[in-house]
């Protein structure tokens, strides 16, 4: 069984930053899994934040986050970090850490990814 737990949501106002943390457990090796994140916020569809290939060289951003979010992964503590600063209220959402086979490439969109958290909530207040 897999598990991916995301941890280091909260509140925080416009300007600030916060630092979500993902761990995996069960029968998951990080290191062969691209890892994303997205975000949910009430009343629209999960959509594309950041990823990042197997090996860590390789990040993508949805434009909104480029220059203020940077997404990282330890694959010996099997672990994937999303940094984010400079947040704005339209950031507010709940945030999922998600993974696919690397073998897939890199997908930027929901689809395709096979193993998902449960979500932690970021509330970003102007």
């Amino acid at each position: 069984q897999v598990q991916l737990v995301e941890s280091g949501g909260g509140l925080v106002q416009a300007g600030g930053s916060l630092s979500l943390s993902c761990a995996a457990s069960g029968r998951f090796l990080m290191s062969s899994n691209t890892m994303g994140w997205f975000r949910q916020a009430p009343g629209k569809e999960r959509e594309f934040v950041a990823a990042i290939s197997w090996t860590g060289s390789n990040t993508y951003y949805e434009d909104s986050v480029k220059g203020r979010f940077s997404i990282s992964r330890d694959n010996a503590k099997n672990t994937v970090a999303l940094q984010m600063n400079r947040l704005k209220p339209e950031d507010t959402a709940v945030y999922y850490c998600a993974g696919h086979n690397r073998l897939k490439g890199v997908l930027l969109t929901t689809g395709g990814y096979d193993y998902w958290g449960q979500g932690t909530q970021v509330t970003v207040s102007s």
